[in-house]
Formats: structure tokens, sequence, C-alpha cells
């Protein structure tokens, strides 16, 4: 099997494959599923993997205040897993985060060992946000924050999953051509 693909910023054309990813997860209570609108809105915060069959791979940076952000709707192909995609996304999307200042990247997982392979430690507790941006996360709209700040009106649609986080400290990513594109 060829295991070569790219990563590149998600498209307009791209939303059916990505919510094709997505879709399996969901049944399965992994990922939560959106509208399609939530996707064409969130479009600028994913990434692609594709080789020349077609996408492999999808997943997107949520910035949700100066110094922290989100991987989010990380999803492979069955066919692609094994294959690096999932790392070469996490790889890109915190080098995403670095290029935007960011210092913490979290994500909410089920798969707790991959993200340790990516650096990412569990959350002891919520102490990761200072109380003052706390108060100014509580007036986002996004459910994604709302599940982070493990807030009551999203603990039906809370999956169980675990809370973990990275630090990224200040260097900026490489440039853009640089980066692992082809594997």
């Amino acid at each position: 099997m060829n295991s070569s693909f790219r990563i590149r910023p998600a498209r307009t054309a791209d939303v059916p494959a990505i919510k094709a990813l997505v879709a399996p997860l969901a049944d399965n209570r992994v990922l939560m599923a959106k509208e399609t609108v939530a996707y064409y809105e969130g479009l600028q915060e994913f990434r692609i993997a594709e080789d020349d069959d077609g996408v492999l791979g999808c997943g997107a940076l949520h910035v949700m205040w100066e110094d922290l952000a989100e991987i989010r709707t990380l999803a492979t192909s069955r066919a692609a897993q094994g294959r690096g995609v999932g790392t070469a996304l996490v790889e890109w999307l915190l080098a995403d985060a670095r290029d935007l200042g960011v210092e913490r990247v979290f994500c909410l997982t089920f798969e707790v060992k991959f993200f340790q392979r990516q650096g990412f430690q569990v959350m002891a507790d919520q102490s990761a946000v200072d109380p003052t941006v706390y108060s100014e996360l509580l007036r986002s709209h996004d459910e994604g924050v709302a599940e982070f700040l493990d807030l009551a009106r999203v603990k039906p649609n809370t999956l169980g999953n675990t809370r973990m986080i990275r630090q990224l400290g200040n260097q900026p990513a490489a440039k853009v051509a640089s980066r692992p594109v082809d594997r």
C-alpha cells in the first residue's frame, strides 16, 4: 500500500467528505455530529489529509482564547488507519497553533494513548484556565467550549471523553513549506 499523502487546508467541496468521516464516529459516540452549516462555518479551521484516491482524514484547530486552542473533529478513514494520517494532522494543527501564537492546545478524546504519544497530558482539573478567562469563555456560544468548561447545559451531549492538554511554548512553527506534507 502506498503511504504517501498530503495535508492541505480544507475547501468547501470537502464538507461532504468531512461529514462522511465523522458519521461512523458519531454513530459510535466517539465524535459529536454537527449540522452541515457548522462545518461550513468552521471550514477555515480544518485541514485535510488526502492521497490520489481522495480524503483520508480531517482535523480542525479552534482558537478559544489568546493562548488556548482545541484540536477537534480529528478523524481518519478506516482504510487510512495505521498510515500516520492522524499523527500528521495533529502535527500540522499544532504548527498552526504555534503560528497563531497559541501556547496550549487541548482536546476531548477517547484516544488517550494516541494523544499521549503526541505530547498531550490528561488534565487533572480545569485549573488550566484562569478564572478570568473562564468567565469570558462562558460567553461563548460554541458547544465545544461549553464541553471544555464542563457546563451543565451540555452534559446530556457530553460523550464521557478525557480532557487532555499540551503546552507548546512560544516557538513559532516552521514555514508551511517545511511542514510534513508528504508521508
